[in-house]
């Protein structure tokens, strides 16, 4: 019965800040592997960042000094912090978890950042930036 519900998206200037929440049921989401992904128009959806079950995180480029992933245990709630907001940032984000360390396929270890590395999806939440 594991549920992840998106919310907190929406249209917003460039610069400017935006916090998205990912909600989750059914388990305690600090036993879980979490991220946030975003799928930009007529793109792949990509890796933004990562949280283990420790707290340790890990983040893409692109974001690694303007966004932050934090899990708040006591409302079983994943944030995703956006600052400094570009047009490029533009995009359906969605929350991801596992309850798996690792998982594999294809005689490999999937990474972070790749979807089949996560059991449970959110529906996303959509973001603008506009210039």
């Amino acid at each position: 019965q594991v549920h992840l519900a998106e919310s907190g998206g929406g249209s917003v200037q460039a610069g400017g800040s935006l916090r998205l929440s990912c909600s989750i049921s059914g388990v305690t989401a600090s036993s879980y592997y979490m991220g946030w992904f975003r799928q930009a128009p007529g793109k792949d959806r990509e890796g933004l960042a990562f949280i283990d079950s420790d707290g340790s995180t890990t983040y893409a480029a692109s974001v690694k000094d303007r966004f932050t992933i934090s899990l708040d245990n006591t409302r079983n709630t994943l944030y995703f912090h956006m600052n400094s907001l570009r047009p490029e940032d533009t995009g359906m984000y969605s929350c991801a978890a596992d309850p798996s360390t690792y998982r594999y396929g294809g005689g490999r270890r999937y990474s972070w950042y790749e979807d089949p590395r996560y059991k449970y999806w959110g529906q996303g939440t959509r973001v603008t930036v506009s210039s």
